[in-house]
């Protein structure tokens, strides 16, 4: 017996806000399905008021609840049964981040949970990982957000180490990152590191999904060091008009991707991979497993 139903996540980060709607499909006798239906993506950027003034602005709160009625609209359309909101790191910060969740909450009934940086790193490591990586590797997984950036350490097939850095994307632009703070990440990555053999880095978040559709390489095949080096030259070598109107780049992508593939490129020379996988996945994914496999918990007890 065939059981098709649609889940959803919505990812309130430092960059954009997202709605994710995944059919789940149960089959008896096989593992259950999860596959993308429809990805929404506003470029909200709320890390540009909180990195800045540690508040989000009246302008910004109102375009927060603005995006949660249209996704509400939208997940009823879809007749969507279950779903999650999850805010990262800019309302995390924000010191009215409660005060605006409640506030959304009041409007659209729509449920914010602020989530701490660990809970974020342990539910994009639960992600569907297993279709991309070999049991017998160590991959280094990097989740580069607009805010911070979530590491996670995956040995034979099992998350053995993770942690949040407040190292992102609009932090970044914004010249919000210390010295000391990259020193940190790069310490930690090196003593991880140390404990194999080799490691590959598996990469997640908009702007790495952009560079591997531009490199036109087939899915599951790995983006080099070099390539990556070679395109953050390219990149580098455009003002920002030229990166929306040569290198067809959305404006809201134009600026981030390069402190993105910084955040890249220093995990790979760090950790000594020469090779990047990215497999297209991130925290709205690890949010839709992480209901669904709450729902059949609390259905079992």
């Amino acid at each position: 017996m065939l059981k098709i139903q649609k889940y959803a996540a919505i990812d309130i980060g430092s960059n954009a806000v997202r709605l994710l709607i995944s059919n789940v499909i149960e089959e008896q006798g096989k593992p259950v399905l999860f596959k993308k239906n429809s990805l929404v993506r506003v470029p909200i950027r709320l890390g540009s008021d909180v990195f800045l003034s540690q508040k989000i602005s009246e302008e910004n709160e109102q375009r927060i609840t603005d995006t949660m009625l249209a996704f509400k609209l939208l997940m009823k359309s879809h007749k969507v049964v279950k779903y999650k909101a999850c805010a990262t790191s800019a309302m995390r910060e924000a010191s009215n981040g409660k005060e605006v969740a409640n506030s959304v909450y009041k409007k659209s009934k729509i449920r914010i949970d602020i989530i701490e940086g660990e809970e974020e790193a342990a539910i994009i490591a639960a992600t569907d990982l297993h279709k991309y990586i070999e049991n017998d590797k160590t991959y280094l997984y990097v989740d580069v957000g607009g805010g911070s950036t979530e590491f996670t350490v995956i040995h034979e097939g099992v998350s053995v180490a993770s942690k949040s850095f407040k190292i992102g994307t609009v932090r970044l632009l914004n010249d919000m990152v210390k010295k000391e703070a990259w020193h940190e990440l790069e310490l930690w990555i090196k003593e991880q590191a140390v404990l194999y053999d080799k490691i590959e880095v598996i990469g997640s978040g908009g702007n790495i999904n952009k560079i591997f559709k531009v490199s036109g390489k087939a899915m599951g095949k790995p983006l080099t060091y070099f390539y990556l080096t070679s395109y953050y030259n390219i990149l580098q070598s455009y003002s920002y008009e030229e990166r929306i109107t040569i290198l067809d780049l959305n404006q809201d992508r134009a600026d981030v991707i390069i402190p993105a593939m910084r955040i890249y490129l220093s995990s790979m020379k760090w950790s000594g991979a020469k090779h990047i996988y990215v497999p297209k996945i991130g925290l709205a994914d690890g949010i839709i497993k992480s209901i669904y496999y709450d729902t059949v918990s609390s259905s079992t007890q």
